[in-house]
Order: C-alpha cells, then sequence, then structure tokens
C-alpha cells in the first residue's frame, strides 16, 4: 500500500526475504476491500427498473445522511449470495441474491442504511490509512525479528527460536488490531442505519431481521471462536445490540402496499431473468394469478419457451396496468432480441416517455433504431445515446450503440471516438488507446472530440506506463 508508493520502504520490502513478504501480505489482506479497477471486471446487472426502485429507497437515506450531493448509487451485482458492500464513496454495491432474498422493502432498506453508514462515517479511507499503517508496523516488526535472528545465530545460542516468535508476533498483533477496527466500523455503521431509518420515519425491524437471519446461521461456525479474530461483531452480541436500538417509535411501522407491490415486482423480475424455469413454475405456479407471478412467469417464457407465448403474456400484463412503462420495455426488449427491431421501436418509444428515468431504455431504443436501418433512425439513436451518456456515462453499451450510429452514417472520426469510450469503459485499455489515437488523426485539433480522443490515448491506469503498440 503507501510502502509500496514510497521509494525508501519499496526498497526495504524488495531486499527482505520472501518470508517477510509472505507475512506482510498476511498483515495487511485481512480486511481487504475491492477496488474501482475490480468493479470494471464485476458482472453488474443494469435495470431501469430495479434501478429507480433502488435509487426510490435510498433517497431519504441519503438525505438523512447529508450525502445527497455526493451523488451516491446502488449498483446491482448478477450474484446469487446475501451481499452488500462499499468501496468508495460514490456506490454502494448489492448482490441480486440479497435483493432476492429480502422479502419487505425494509429488509433491503436496513441493509442499505447500514452501507451508507459506512459511506458517511468514511470508514473505507480510515481502513485505507490503518491498512498502510500496518503495513509499516508489520515491515519493521518483521525486520526487528530478522534481527533477533541474526544475533542468535551469532551468539549460537541454544534452545526455542525466540527470532521465529519475534516475527510471528507483530503479525498477529496486527491481524487482531485491523479486525479489531473493522468491528468498531461495523458496530458503528448499525447504529448510523438505525439513525437514519428513524430521521426518516422508517422501521429499523427489517435491517434487525436480516442480520438477525444471518447471525442464526454463523452461530454454529462462531461456537469457540475467537473474537478477537472475527471481523465483524460476534453474532450474540451483535443482534442483542441492534434489538436494543432498533426499538424505535417506528419499530412496527409497515412498508405501504404500494412499496411492497414493487418490491414484489423486482424479485419477481430477477427470478424471471436468472432462474431456471422449474424453479419460477415452483416459486410462482399458474395458480398464483397475482402480478408478480404473472410477469416472472412472462419474463421466463421469453427466455426459455415460445416468443409468441411471451408475448401474449406481456400483452396481458399491458392490460392490466396500460401505463407500467416497464412492461412496454420489456416488450421491445424480446422483440428486439428475436430480431424484429422495426416492431420494438413503438413500445420501446412508450416506456420512454413513461418512464421516470429511462436513460438505459433509450440505449435500447436507440438500439431498435439503428437496426432498423432507416437513416433517420441513425439520426434518432446518437440524440437518445448522447443524452443518456451524458447523465450516465456508465453506461458501457451506450458507447457501442453510438459508434455503430456513427458508423451508419459515416462519420468515422466519431464512430472511432465513440468505439474508445465503450473499450475504455470495458477495462479494455489498449484498444481503447489505439482507437482514440485514430480518432484525434481524423478530428479537427482542438475540438472537443480531439480532447476527449486525446484523454483516452494519455489514459494510464493506476498510474502505469503508457504500453506503445
Amino acid at each position: 500500500m503507501s510502502a509500496a508508493n514510497d521509494p525508501v520502504k519499496r526498497r526495504l520490502v524488495l531486499r527482505a526475504p520472501r518470508a517477510v513478504a509472505v507475512a506482510v501480505a498476511c498483515a495487511v489482506t485481512v480486511a481487504t476491500v475491492p477496488t474501482p479497477a475490480a468493479a470494471q471486471r464485476m458482472p453488474l446487472i443494469r435495470d431501469a427498473e430495479i434501478e429507480q426502485l433502488l435509487r426510490d429507497y435510498t433517497r431519504p437515506i441519503l438525505g438523512a445522511a447529508r450525502l445527497t450531493q455526493q451523488n451516491v448509487k446502488v449498483t446491482i451485482i448478477n450474484d446469487r449470495g446475501f451481499n452488500a458492500f462499499v468501496m468508495d464513496g460514490r456506490r454502494i454495491f448489492v448482490n441480486a441474491g440479497a435483493l432476492m432474498e429480502s422479502q419487505t422493502p425494509n429488509q433491503i432498506i436496513g441493509v442499505l442504511a447500514h452501507e451508507t453508514g459506512h459511506i458517511a462515517g468514511g470508514h473505507l479511507a480510515k481502513l485505507r490509512t490503518e491498512l498502510a499503517n500496518a503495513s509499516t508496523m508489520a515491515i519493521i516488526g518483521i525486520l526487528l525479528g530478522l534481527g533477533a535472528a541474526v544475533a542468535g545465530a551469532r551468539s549460537n545460542s541454544v534452545g526455542g527460536n525466540p527470532a521465529a516468535v519475534a516475527m510471528a508476533a507483530p503479525t498477529s498483533m496486527i491481524q487482531r488490531s485491523l479486525l479489531a477496527y473493522q468491528r468498531q466500523h461495523e458496530e458503528q455503521a448499525d447504529r448510523s442505519g438505525v439513525k437514519f431509518l428513524t430521521e426518516t420515519g422508517q422501521s429499523a425491524r427489517g435491517m434487525y431481521e436480516t442480520f438477525k437471519r444471518f447471525a442464526d446461521q454463523q452461530l454454529f461456525a462462531a461456537q469457540g471462536a475467537d473474537p478477537y479474530m472475527m471481523s465483524h461483531p460476534m453474532p450474540r452480541e451483535r443482534i442483542a445490540a441492534l434489538s436494543e436500538m432498533s426499538r424505535t417509535q417506528f419499530y412496527d411501522k409497515k412498508d405501504s402496499p404500494e412499496l411492497q407491490l414493487r418490491h414484489d415486482m423486482m424479485r419477481a423480475k430477477l427470478s424471471g431473468f436468472m432462474d431456471q424455469p422449474g424453479v419460477v413454475a415452483r416459486r410462482y405456479p399458474p395458480a398464483d394469478q397475482s402480478l408478480p407471478a404473472r410477469y416472472a412467469r412472462a419474463i421466463s417464457t421469453y427466455k426459455h419457451g415460445d416468443l409468441r407465448q411471451a408475448i401474449a403474456q406481456i400483452d396481458a400484463l399491458i392490460q392490466t396496468q396500460p401505463n407500467n412503462p416497464y412492461f412496454y420495455e420489456l416488450k421491445g426488449q424480446v422483440l428486439l432480441e428475436a430480431g424484429r427491431p422495426a416492431e420494438a421501436v413503438p413500445p420501446l418509444r412508450r416506456a420512454v416517455a413513461g418512464a421516470p428515468n429511462p436513460l438505459l431504455i433509450q440505449v435500447m431504443l436507440s438500439q431498435a433504431l439503428i437496426e432498423t436501418n432507416d437513416p433517420k433512425g441513425a439520426d434518432d439513436a446518437i440524440k437518445y445515446l448522447r443524452q443518456a451518456l451524458l447523465l450516465d456515462p456508465d453506461i458501457a453499451d451506450g458507447y457501442t450503440q453510438l459508434a455503430k450510429a456513427y458508423g451508419r452514417k459515416g462519420d468515422l472520426p466519431q464512430a472511432d471516438l465513440a468505439a474508445a469510450q465503450a473499450a475504455l469503459a470495458r477495462g479494455d485499455n489498449r484498444t481503447a488507446r489505439l482507437l482514440a489515437i485514430r480518432a484525434k488523426e481524423r478530428l479537427p485539433v482542438g475540438s472537443p472530440g480531439w480532447v476527449k480522443a486525446d484523454d483516452i490515448a494519455s489514459f494510464r491506469p493506476n498510474g502505469a506506463p503508457v504500453q506503445r503498440p
């Protein structure tokens, strides 16, 4: 960490024996967090409907945490495990499995409130500082141990191995110190989460229920564990504290029926896309005629069954809720992926007009417009895509579609620039640089496009030197 950035400390690490490096690594990896570069490689889920629901969940919490101006977003990871975490001050990552397992909005809102507590407390920055200090302490302690080993060899001391004890002691001590530091952060995030929920008139019951369920699962594994070697508070202690602090005046407050329905629709949508047909049929049997069950079955039919039947089921959903933009989005997606882009355009236009935040749907509509091979469609696609990417530059597929749209118009410099941005968003820095260099050669020097291309061509991840092709 900081040791690797300091020339003097770097020399110390490189000159130390391999055992030193291994011990230092053990000391500083007990509490690692994902990096922004790792986030690029995560399998993410982008969905307009689910992201809007999560924005509605987090908006009051972020307001209570005084983080509204920080533009914190919730990012969904395509993973069935129950997990949520933060890696910087801008994003909360939550697994699809956590969304699917949370039976009520309040349960996942409680998890989001806890993670917001980490951001509000600046825990990641503090942890990185602590890790840097720990690595320095480990190096010093182990080097002192090496000195003891040399002195012991020279004196030909007999019996035991005090040098080995001296080398192992700092690593064990630092591990315990870092784990204690993490436990403090978890306890602080719990308290902050309850505070944010209370200030926004929401119950902390869902937060308590969620953590209690997982604490019960951990109890067997935690039996006989050393409480000082755990990164989270011991289950019984944490749940006892949460049980007490969650008993606010809003403890028995229920989620509204409208919010519960949106939550159930989200879970059904994820199941329809992620589960096998048999799982969907067991979870949402034909006898269940609720809107979430019909939604899940329609999606599953589209993913695994007959296209005509899927469209019929989606049309039935539209008849039930003719103003639901996400039903039109689903119909447009089905038609587009079936190779019928011209038929996909009308429902996607309807979805864009009705969705509160239609940026992702605009990208899908743009793809349909491009694939109709209508020159005017390419112009409309460019308009939609530039607007979407201006407001959400993380939509990687938007750059790909923008490159195609410019290519259809014969605007090769802009097509190269958009393709370079798409490659950069994917983490393919070498391809991005090559395309950006080609775009620079075709664009007027000093123009906005040329400046963007120059930025991409000069981009060096993590300060690494630019590799010449």
